[in-house]
């Protein structure tokens, strides 16, 4: 750890007597710069087929319009964390790229928005305060920086437990009541996809498309919807030809345009 225990202890002192308050999570920041170092930090809440809910960051107006606001508007669909919520996946620690597609890097969500961001690597704690809800506390480094070192992913890891826990505890009611059978909005936005007059997609399409905007190549796609990859490529073929388009940055500004609507 690079802070000495008795700093930890007296940060998670301090924590633990602020929770159920809006200083919970900035000593929860406080204690945790005590671990691993950071230069950001956000705690999205989501719930259902809502939009996620900024409960936390640290960002300053200048930044707070990419991180916060362009992401809720929509490209939070594509998230690798917003799935990994929305699956329910084990409470622990994530890198990003733990839970990122094989394309992901590749993919026009991360040229056309996640570069933006200027980050050098992003990690998450994933965290099930009720049945209806995960909380997600995203620790980042900027670009001016390298990822984060294996020991502070060790040492971030160890305390993993106990900042589950408290965030556990601190937003139990967070979502309540909210419905866990959700028909997933990034498919819904692309059932809008195309102009008057098109064919309209396949449910087979739209899986492929969602898949695609995601990261995911047509060989993981293949895996994933348990078909051949050249049944893959002549699916997005198909998709290309209904929708009048040649390209992946067409493909991506059609679901934003088609999410904004849904929105509106």
């Amino acid at each position: 750890m690079a802070a000495s225990d008795v700093e930890w202890h007296l940060a998670l002192s301090q924590t633990l007597s602020h929770l159920g308050t809006a200083k919970f999570p900035v000593d929860l920041v406080t204690a945790l710069h005590l671990v691993g170092s950071f230069d950001y930090c956000v705690m999205f809440g989501y719930a259902g087929s809502r939009s996620p809910v900024d409960l936390y960051d640290d960002f300053g107006p200048s930044r707070r319009g990419v991180f916060v606001d362009d992401y809720q508007s929509g490209p939070y669909l594509l998230d690798p964390f917003y799935h990994a919520a929305s699956q329910r996946i084990s409470e622990g620690l994530y890198r990003l790229r733990e839970l990122a597609p094989d394309r992901f890097y590749q993919s026009e969500y991360y040229r056309s928005y996640y570069v933006q961001t200027g980050l050098a690597e992003e990690i998450g704690f994933v965290v099930h305060p009720n049945q209806w809800a995960t909380i997600v506390i995203s620790l980042m480094r900027g670009g001016h920086r390298t990822a984060f070192p294996s020991r502070e992913i060790r040492h971030l890891r160890a305390v993993g437990p106990i900042v589950i826990e408290l965030a556990r505890k601190n937003w139990r009611d967070f979502g309540a009541h909210q419905s866990r059978e959700v028909r997933p909005p990034d498919t819904a936005a692309i059932r809008n996809f195309g102009p008057v007059g098109r064919p309209r997609l396949t449910r087979r399409e739209v899986e492929v498309v969602a898949l695609v905007l995601r990261g995911y190549s047509s060989e993981a796609i293949s895996r994933q919807l348990g078909i051949a990859p050249g049944t893959v490529k002549i699916h997005r073929k198909n998709i290309y030809a209904k929708l009048g388009i040649s390209s992946q940055a067409e493909l991506f500004s059609l679901f934003l345009s088609s999410v904004g609507r849904m929105v509106a």
